[in-house]
């Protein structure tokens, strides 16, 4: 089981990669097409971009990190380093957010106003493009390795999609007459990159605080109540160790049964949870009742 996990963290290293080299050349782009034709909202979503390859590249080493086996001060291995690679990632990118909103909003405040050149609104539908086909790539990987972080990649990706469509909307707009619809996309190309950095903050730190799905658990429990000899559940608690679950549960049986067959049921249950839910270690308490 080890092996396939480690196999699995090899593949979304692969995802990783293409994102991170995406994000560079989109960046580049962005920046470059955005200063030479004076768009704040282009600029702001290149910005944007070059926070996605610090994520990417927290991602990917946290990804390496874990792949390490355990050791003798990590008996539970490594499996929590990309937790706390996406979460140093998610302080990076709300530093981002917050320069793009001031200088964005300075700019709207000020009454600046300014038509960017066309060629910058197709720009950010090119680029929309590209990243919606990367979203897909790694959204595919998530789905098959099972992995909490590629599918939070992923689903940056798609925002990343998003935010260069409205982009491009807010630079067709001023080119309609509507000068201030760029800085007003720049403040929400800002706003939605804070956002960003939030949800990245708040389930990373949900993970690293112990905190699991209860309905996740209530799955668990009906689980463990169809082994047969089970008579009830004292309690049953999981935490994850990266995309591992760990799963702790006291379980009560016949105050009749002897010791080796109160050792079987636990290990029924041990595999049960095992084979039908992936949970990676199971440790199960027996109690007479």
């Amino acid at each position: 089981m080890d092996e396939q996990k480690y196999n699995d963290l090899k593949l979304g290293e692969r995802g990783a990669y293409i994102s991170i080299i995406a994000y560079i050349c989109l960046s580049a782009l962005k920046l470059f097409i955005g200063i030479t034709s004076d768009s704040a909202a282009l600029k702001a979503d290149g910005l944007n971009n070059s926070t996605d390859i610090v994520a990417s590249i927290a991602v990917l080493i946290g990804l390496r990190i874990s792949r390490r086996p355990a050791d003798k001060n990590h008996p539970y291995g490594h499996w929590k380093a990309e937790t706390v690679a996406s979460l140093v990632a998610s302080f990076i990118m709300a530093a981002v957010g917050l320069q793009v909103l001031y200088e964005a909003g300075s700019k709207v405040m000020e009454g600046t106003e300014s038509t960017p050149d066309l060629i910058s609104a197709w720009t950010a539908i090119f680029c929309a493009v590209i990243m919606y086909m990367v979203y897909r790539y790694n959204h595919r990987i998530a789905k098959k390795i099972n992995s909490q972080s590629v599918m939070a990649a992923a689903k940056d990706n798609l925002s990343d999609a998003w935010v260069s469509i409205g982009t491009a909307v807010g630079i067709f707009g001023s080119q309609l007459g509507l000068p201030w619809l760029d800085p007003v996309t720049a403040v929400i190309v800002g706003l939605l990159i804070c956002k960003t950095a939030w949800d990245i903050f708040r389930e990373a730190s949900h993970h690293l605080m112990d905190g699991f799905d209860v309905e996740q658990m209530d799955i668990y429990s009906d689980t463990i109540m169809e082994v047969k000899g089970v008579k009830g559940i004292k309690s049953v608690k999981a935490r994850s160790y990266g995309n591992n679950a760990v799963v702790d549960v006291v379980i009560l049986v016949n105050s009749t049964l002897g010791i080796k067959e109160a050792h079987d049921i636990s290990s029924i249950v041990e595999k049960k949870l095992m084979d039908e839910h992936e949970v990676y270690d199971v440790h199960v308490h027996v109690e007479p009742n």
